[in-house]
This record gives C-alpha cells, sequence and structure tokens, in this order.
C-alpha cells in the first residue's frame, strides 16, 4: 500500500512538473506584455505610442530577418529543405479548414452581412510569425523542456520557412477577401475622399498601434483601387464593346462578330485585371528577404561554411546578428502589451459573433490540428522522430487571428475597428486556450 502510494505521488509530482514546464513559457510572455501595458497606458503613458511604432519598425525591419536569417540558414540543408515541405502546406490546410470554419461560424452567428468576409477571413489566418517565434523562444528558454538540444534553432527555422506562404497569403487572398463589400459601399466624393487621405498621412501618430504592430509600413502601400470594391465592380461590369455587338454580324471583315472572334474572354480579361491590381510585388519585405537569403546560403555547402560555424571567415557577421536577433521576442511582446493598452474599438461585429470567431480559432481548430497532423504522421508526411517539428505545425493551428489582418483592415478601409476589437478580445483568450494546448501537445508528442 505504501509504495502505491509513493509511486502515485511520484506520478503526480511528474505530471505536475510537466504541466509547469508547459506553462512557464507563456507566463515568460504574459509578464512581458503586462510591462509593455504598462509602458504604454494612456493615463500615464510613461512610453509615448510613437516609440512602441518605431520599436515595430525595427522589429520588423531588423530584429526579425536577423533571427530568421541566422536561425533558417543555420538549420537548413538541400535535403531539410525537401524533408519540411509540409510546413507551407500545412499553412495552406489550416488556413483552408479556418475559412470553413468561419463560414460555419457566420451561418450559425448572423453577423451583419457586410461582415460576413471579415468573420470568415478574421477565423482563417491565425498569426504564423511573430507570436509562434515568441512561444518557441520561450519554451526553448525553459530548462524542462521535451525538445532537446538544438530547440530554438530549429523551432526557429520551422516557423520562418513557412514565412514566405503566410506572406503571399496576405497580398492574394486575405487582401482580396478583406475588400469592401460593394452593396454597403459608400460613395465619397472626390475632393473630399482626398482631403481625408491627405489628413491622414500627416497625422500618422493618431493610427492605432494596431496598424503598424506587426507590419509597419502597410498604409504605404495603399493605392487607388485598396479602399474600394474592386473586384465586385469588375465582374459586376458589363462591358459595352461586347454587349453593344450587332447580333446580324453583317458588316464584312471587320464586322463586330469578328472583333468577337479576336477579342480576349471577358473572364480571361476581368481576372487579368483583378491579378495586375494584386499588390503581390510588394512581398519583398526584410522578413521574406531574409527567409531566400537563408534557404539559399544554407542550400549550397560552399556558400553555408563560408557564412555559418565557427572558423566561418564571416562568423563575426553571423554573431553580430544573434545579438541583435536576441532582442525580438521581448520586442514583439511589448508591441503587444502596448497595442492591449489601448483597449478594444466599438464594434458593430456583435457579442455573440466575437465569441463565435475566438472559439472556432482557439478551440476547434486546434482539435482540428490534432487530426490534421497525426494523419499527417501516419502518411509518414513529417521528419521521424523531431518532436519540434509536430510542435510548430500544432502551432499554427493554436494561435489567434494575426495581427497583420488588423493592418489589411486599415488599408482596405474595411471593419478597422472591428479587427481591433476582435484581435484584442481573441489575445485575452488566448493566454488561457494557448496555456491548455501547449500542456496537451506537451502530452502528445511522444505519441504522434
Amino acid at each position: 500500500m505504501s509504495r502505491y502510494l509513493i509511486e502515485l505521488y511520484q506520478n503526480n509530482l511528474e505530471s505536475t512538473g510537466d504541466v509547469m514546464s508547459a506553462i512557464l513559457p507563456l507566463m515568460k510572455l504574459l509578464s512581458l506584455t503586462v510591462i509593455g501595458l504598462v509602458l504604454a497606458h494612456p493615463r500615464r503613458q510613461i512610453i509615448p505610442r510613437a516609440t512602441f511604432k518605431l520599436l515595430s519598425k525595427l522589429v520588423f525591419a531588423l530584429f526579425l530577418p536577423c533571427l530568421i536569417f541566422t536561425e533558417l540558414g543555420e538549420s537548413i540543408t538541400l535535403e531539410n529543405f525537401i524533408q519540411w515541405w509540409f510546413i507551407p502546406v500545412n499553412v495552406l490546410v489550416s488556413t483552408l479548414i479556418g475559412s470553413f470554419l468561419g463560414y460555419l461560424v457566420v451561418i450559425t452567428c448572423r453577423p451583419p452581412p457586410e461582415l460576413n468576409r471579415f468573420t470568415i477571413i478574421m477565423t482563417a489566418f491565425g498569426n504564423t510569425g511573430n507570436l509562434p517565434l515568441a512561444i518557441v523562444g520561450s519554451v526553448c528558454h525553459t530548462e524542462k523542456n521535451p525538445f532537446g538540444s538544438h530547440c530554438h534553432s530549429r523551432g526557429v527555422a520551422y516557423v520562418s520557412f513557412a514565412q514566405w506562404v503566410a506572406v503571399i497569403l496576405v497580398y492574394t487572398f486575405v487582401y482580396h477577401m478583406m475588400e469592401p463589400p460593394l452593396e454597403y459601399y459608400e460613395v465619397v466624393e472626390e475632393g473630399v475622399e482626398i482631403e481625408e487621405s491627405e489628413d491622414d498621412k500627416g497625422n500618422d501618430l493618431s493610427r492605432p498601434l494596431l496598424v503598424e504592430a506587426e507590419w509597419p509600413g502597410m498604409e504605404e502601400k495603399e493605392t487607388e483601387h485598396s479602399k474600394t470594391p474592386f473586384i465586385a465592380r469588375v465582374f459586376k461590369s458589363i462591358s459595352t464593346s461586347i454587349s453593344d455587338v450587332d447580333p446580324s454580324g453583317e458588316g464584312g471583315g471587320n464586322s463586330p462578330r469578328s472583333i468577337r472572334c479576336l477579342a480576349e474572354p471577358r473572364v480571361v480579361r476581368r481576372i487579368r485585371i483583378v491579378a495586375e491590381q494584386t499588390p503581390i510585388r510588394h512581398i519583398l519585405q526584410p522578413p521574406t528577404i531574409a527567409s531566400l537569403l537563408a534557404i539559399i546560403i544554407g542550400t549550397v555547402p560552399q556558400l553555408k561554411a563560408f557564412v555559418f560555424g565557427y572558423d566561418a571567415p564571416l562568423s563575426f557577421l553571423t554573431d553580430s546578428l544573434e545579438i541583435l536577433a536576441g532582442a525580438m521576442v521581448p520586442s514583439v511582446m511589448l508591441i503587444l502589451g502596448g497595442m492591449l493598452a489601448e483597449g478594444p474599438n466599438d464594434s458593430k461585429l456583435g457579442l455573440r459573433t466575437t465569441i463565435g470567431v475566438s472559439v472556432a480559432r482557439l478551440l476547434v481548430l486546434p482539435l482540428v490540428g490534432i487530426g490534421i497532423v497525426a494523419l499527417a504522421d501516419k502518411l509518414n508526411f513529417l521528419v521521424d522522430g523531431d518532436a519540434m517539428y509536430r510542435f510548430v505545425l500544432l502551432l499554427q493551428y493554436t494561435t489567434p487571428s494575426a495581427i497583420l489582418l488588423g493592418a489589411i483592415a486599415s488599408l482596405r478601409g474595411y471593419a478597422v475597428s472591428e479587427a481591433s476589437a476582435l484581435l484584442f478580445w481573441q489575445h485575452v483568450f488566448a493566454l488561457f486556450s494557448l496555456s491548455l494546448y501547449i500542456v496537451i501537445y506537451f502530452k502528445l508528442i511522444t505519441y504522434i
């Protein structure tokens, strides 16, 4: 009996230790976030908003690229590049499943009709960059983590490898899904619109930190069609050159019928017009460039030996970049605290839809993700025996909606206050959901 009680006590201690090793990393990140919240609180404002915006630009242009380049470049090889193929595919799968869950939220919770697409995209697209990097860094900083040696370098490399897919999705799928609906678009006189835009540009500090928290300079990418329902207008418009054609076809060689045969098909023309207005050219930002450079250098042994390693001629440069990369995680969490300090804005989304999106994104999608990763493991799609690889895949289903969606909403002039409010509440709820699922993941990764 006494032996049984001793074994039970030891098992309870081990279980408690496992739970604490999973929760401690989040407590560290929470502490950094609270510090940022206190520093940016509107009443005291120990550090002004302008400083946080400058810090976000440093993260985007310097700290994050340095972290991606040093860790991904050192970890990746040509063999790894082939083995890691499921990481970007998993981003696409999680976005697709999230879109389906968002559609179910629309059917169930019935948000205002003009916010249907907004509800879907906020459920579909999670944070695949800064927050997973911060979680991986904090987990690997804990002594009793289940990932062994090289935990941090492998974790950062896996997260960084998914960056380029996420960026392409942002500037294609997300950008067009966040287009203002044609049925609810308010036509503004041209003079008034120009006057407002000039005022906004001159008053950069008045914009909420949310707009520049993850992708500074997004507002500068605005075009003449950014805040208009461009796609809806293109596909609903009727080409006069085709509709006015005389069906009799009389008129010889220059008849409308012969012109119709030579003309570009209507659907093809519209797709081409939309493609020309898709800002895909903006994907080459500092983090994306760092990922591409790391992949190129890491997969070429001669270049890798010249840049990475203790005896490499450029080791002094990579060491300097590693020092800068160390500032990335604390800076990101301070910025998140500054964003939360601004509080939620007024929202037309409604309490029921806000709860529906949060539950679908933070509770339901991770359960589906566990099934997807387990199935992929059964099909031998994953790297054998690599717990961190599986942990990063699971994280892609677990994080709240990307803060970047707030910047896209501002760029498109669509549901800006709703994005701010929903992101605020999701990040508050994510404290509990992430704690729960990281404990579950730590238990599961030994079996998956």
